[in-house]
C-alpha cells in the first residue's frame, strides 16, 4: 500500500523542459478524458456557478493558470444562461497554448505562454482558478500562489484539486495502465495523487498566506474544490 502520510516531492515528467510536442498533445487529450470521465470539468462549472450567483449579467472574465490544453476553459464556456464572458488560459509550456489555441479557435480566449506569476493584467480578471496545477508546487511556492490569485482577481478565485488518498493512487493507477496510451500520463498519474493535499494542509496553507475566507468542499473522484470571494 502506497504511504500517502506526507506529500511526495516526486517530480512529474510534465514539470520536465523540452518536451516533444507530440508527447505534450496526447498527454493534454488524455487528461481532458480523465477529466470529464471522473467529474473534474463538472466541479469546474460548479465552482463558476457560484461566482455567478450574485453578478449583475454584467461581463466577466475568467482565467486559467497552468490551462493546460484549454478544455477546462472549454467547459465553463458550455455553461448555459452565464454572462459575457472572455477568458485567459496561461501556461508556462507553450505547446500546452498553441493546442489550445488551436483546439479552441471559436472561445474568445487569450493564450498566454508563461510563468503566471510575471503575468500583468491591463485589468483584473473576475475570477482565477486553478485545476491540477497546485500540486505541482511546493507548500512555500502555494503559499505565494495564493496570494497572487487572491490579489490578482476583482472578485475571488477557486482550486480544483487531488486529494491524497491511497484509493485514488490505485484508482488512477488502474485506469492509466489499462487505457492510457501516454507514457507521461501513466507516470505522472500515480505521482499526481501523492503530491496532492489533505483538508488540513489546505487549512495550514491559506493560514501562511493571510486568507480566512474561503471553503473547502470534498468532491468525487477524490478532490477538494476550495472556493476564495472577496
Amino acid at each position: 500500500m502506497v504511504n500517502v502520510t506526507y506529500r511526495s516531492t516526486q517530480t512529474e515528467i510534465l514539470d520536465e523542459p523540452h518536451l516533444p510536442f507530440e508527447d505534450v498533445i496526447q498527454c493534454m487529450k488524455e487528461l481532458n478524458s480523465i477529466n470529464t470521465l471522473l467529474g473534474g470539468h463538472a466541479i469546474t462549472k460548479v465552482a463558476v456557478k457560484q461566482f455567478l450567483k450574485n453578478n449583475s449579467n454584467k461581463p466577466i472574465q475568467i482565467c486559467e493558470i497552468g490551462c493546460g490544453g484549454g478544455d477546462n476553459l472549454a467547459a465553463i464556456d458550455s455553461i448555459k444562461n452565464k454572462p459575457t464572458t472572455t477568458y485567459i488560459g496561461i501556461d508556462l509550456i507553450e505547446a500546452c497554448t498553441a493546442f489550445a489555441a488551436s483546439q479552441y479557435p471559436q472561445l474568445p480566449a487569450k493564450w498566454i505562454a508563461s510563468d503566471y506569476s510575471k503575468v500583468i493584467f491591463e485589468k483584473k480578471p473576475t475570477l482565477i482558478f486553478s485545476s491540477l496545477f497546485c500540486h505541482h508546487f511546493s507548500d512555500e511556492h502555494l503559499v505565494t500562489m495564493l496570494q497572487w490569485m487572491y490579489h490578482n482577481s476583482e472578485q475571488g478565485f477557486f482550486i480544483n484539486d487531488l486529494q491524497r488518498h491511497p484509493i485514488a493512487y490505485h484508482l488512477i493507477k488502474w485506469l492509466t495502465k489499462i487505457f492510457s496510451k501516454s507514457y507521461m500520463v501513466k507516470n505522472d498519474g500515480p505521482i499526481s495523487v501523492t503530491r496532492g493535499f489533505k483538508r488540513k494542509e489546505w487549512e495550514i496553507l491559506f493560514q501562511k498566506a493571510g486568507i480566512q475566507q474561503y471553503k473547502i468542499h470534498w468532491k468525487w473522484a477524490f478532490r477538494y474544490l476550495i472556493i476564495c470571494k472577496k
